[in-house]
């Protein structure tokens, strides 16, 4: 009896279609020319620009998609690939550099066809190369298809997205319970909140450092205590419902009721601190908040919105007063979520992108803008304190602080005497070809934008790798330069390093820092140091920025941790940049003000004296 013939044997694990049409033999001889290769999470397959020489059939694991950010906070997903797909085809194909990177978003198992592989199989087995390039045009078809459907997606955002839905609805119930609770109940229920996430500020500090890798982990244990405790002293005891003011020479009173249902992004920089606050001024004004947090910080997030909730649980808050996106989110589902008519506010803390997104959504919106301080320092300012601020700020959380100082515009007259200052604090000034050789390694030439790998990083791992060594250790790097307003060392800078600008006077100082501000920054922070009170009034006046922080350190300062700003973790620009709002943003900003204006006799009176007056008067 002769035994069955078994079939020619698939790969373990199939390739993905179309290429599963292909016959059992093709599939084994095309598995045979792949690689396969190992990415540990986090790793960079190829980025954006890089030449088409390879492509990638994932076996397991996730691969993300992102295109560049011109913001660290802004998201730049399009798309997740799970075991199937095929990444990097297209650019192998037409022989382009790649549109787009792609990252391990965890480890991940594939298989690689390098172009040399791809050309040795057309020589040799030419057939089998057709019926390969065949398959790769078809998924490159198959996705072309899918981006036009998730442009239509774009186009028609406000179709129902049934997961949408369902949070807002669960969020309008809720809000309208919220809105009977009194301030007793509220400041009750507030205080457990900041108390709760102060208490791990320690753990969740270390656990968004480790997630995120940029920040460090001492300055965000102060954010998360500054955002719970800090934020709750500034609202407990005031009103957030009901008669908030009362003005009894004008007959008026003023009355507040909730906005409905807030949607708050949630940046990177900041996740933690940015939740807890924006849960606080929230629910203080008797609104439910639905939080989307930052891909690369959605476990922190996670865990983050879990401890606040098991407060909410036993304060016996609504249910649903605080939801979050809990699974991977996607700027179409974030766009649902800002349009959505059961949504009445964005409050969009993050990168510019978010930002306009969320003022084009159709549903109010408070946004923040930039930030891209200017710090001028003047001969006649204390440069010993100027320069221990300085670094106290800049040096704060790697950076991050986007109301940090990012450029010193330094009156000629004290350059040595501050630079000397700053070196006593730890910063390194850095020599002309120390200065060179820096901007010629963070700077990206493709982009001018400066490379990612340097952002929220500390001072002295970013010297180790430029090779600037110094007798102590860095907190700072600084770095002389001229004012090329091209180049990214005049724009916003989310790292400890600052440049340094030299200038003839206090005018020229003026002058520049404007220019700097119309580069980016416009509406957000400026700061001065100086010991004249006329030329902090000059200063004051010319910049077009909602804070002009005087003798303070800016990262502390505009928090309202060292001035007496109110605390604060969005932080507007007023019309100067766009926004709706240059105050630091609060809790009396997510209510309505009803004015309930009583009829007054005497101005009535008055009035009708007026008009009389007024009509028997001659023409003109």
């Amino acid at each position: 009896m002769t035994a069955p013939t078994q079939p020619p044997r698939r790969p373990s694990i199939p390739l993905p279609r179309p290429f599963n049409l292909l016959t059992p033999e093709e599939l084994d001889a095309i598995s045979q020319v792949l690689d396969t290769v190992r990415f540990e999470a986090g790793t960079q397959l190829f980025a954006e620009g890089d030449a088409g020489d390879c492509a990638y059939f994932i076996d397991a694991g996730t691969v993300r998609l992102e295109i560049p950010r011109p913001e660290v906070d802004t998201e730049g997903v399009l798309a997740y690939l799970e075991p199937g797909a095929v990444v990097g085809e297209v650019a192998l194909l037409d022989e382009q550099s790649r549109s787009a990177s792609a990252y391990a978003e965890t480890p991940v198992i594939a298989r690689r066809l390098t172009v040399t592989q791809l050309q040795a199989l057309t020589r040799e087995q030419p057939a089998l190369a057709a019926t390969l390039l065949r398959a790769l045009g078809a998924d490159a078809a198959r996705k072309l298809r899918k981006t036009t459907e998730r442009l239509a997606d774009h186009i028609f955002a406000d179709e129902p997205d049934p997961e949408v839905d369902a949070m807002v609805a669960r969020a309008q119930e809720a809000q309208r319970e919220l809105a009977a609770w009194d301030e007793a109940r509220m400041d009750a229920l507030l205080g457990d909140l900041a108390q709760a996430v102060a208490a791990k500020s320690a753990e969740l500090a270390l656990a968004t450092v480790h997630e995120t890798k940029i920040g460090d982990v001492e300055s965000k244990v102060a954010k998360n205590i500054m955002a719970s405790v800090g934020v709750y002293q500034s609202l407990a005891g005031r009103p957030g419902t009901g008669v908030v003011a009362q003005h009894p020479e004008l007959h008026l009173d003023e009355v507040a009721e909730a906005a409905g249902v807030v949607f708050g992004l949630i940046p990177q920089t900041n996740p933690v601190a940015t939740a807890i606050f924006k849960t606080l001024i929230a629910l203080k004004a008797r609104n439910a908040l639905i939080l989307s947090f930052h891909h690369t910080c959605r476990h922190v997030g996670n865990t983050t919105a879990e401890l606040m909730t098991g407060v909410l649980r036993k304060h016996r808050a609504p249910e649903g007063v605080l939801q979050w996106v809990k699974n991977r989110t996607s700027r179409k589902k974030t766009q649902r979520f800002m349009s959505h008519p059961g949504v009445a506010l964005v409050l969009a803390t993050g990168g510019q992108g978010m930002v306009k997104a969320a003022y084009s959504s159709g549903t109010p919106a408070i946004g923040v803008g930039s930030g891209n301080a200017p710090c001028l320092v003047t001969a006649d300012a204390d440069l010993g304190q100027a320069a221990a601020m300085i670094v106290q700020s800049k040096s704060f959380d790697n950076g991050l602080i986007c109301g940090s100082e990012h450029n010193l515009v330094v009156e000629q007259a004290a350059v040595a005497p501050f630079t000397a200052a700053l070196e006593a604090m730890g910063a390194a000034v850095l020599t002309p070809d120390e200065a060179a050789k820096a901007v010629a390694t963070i700077v990206e030439p493709k982009t001018q934008a400066l490379r990612p790998q340097v952002i929220g990083q500390s001072a002295q791992r970013i010297a180790d790798f430029l090779g600037v060594t110094r007798p102590y250790p860095i907190k700072l790097l600084v770095v002389p330069t001229e004012p090329d307003l091209a180049s990214p060392m005049t724009g916003e800078k989310l790292t400890p390093i600052l440049s340094l600008f030299a200038v003839a006077d206090v005018d020229a100082g003026i002058a520049l820092a404007q220019r700097l501000l119309a580069r980016q920054g416009t509406g957000h922070t400026s700061v001065i140091h100086s010991g004249s009170a006329a030329t902090i009034a000059r200063f004051g006046a010319a910049m077009p920025t909602s804070r002009v922080l005087v003798n303070a350190p800016a990262a502390q300062g505009v928090a309202g941790l060292a001035t007496g700003l109110m605390p604060s973790f969005t932080l507007g620009c007023g019309y100067f940049g766009g926004n709706s709002t240059t105050d630091n943003v609060t809790f009396t900003h997510l209510y309505n003000v009803k004015r309930v204006a009583r009829f007054d006799a005497a101005r009535a009176a008055a009035g009708a004296r007026m008009l009389q007056a007024l009509a028997g008067a001659p023409p003109g």
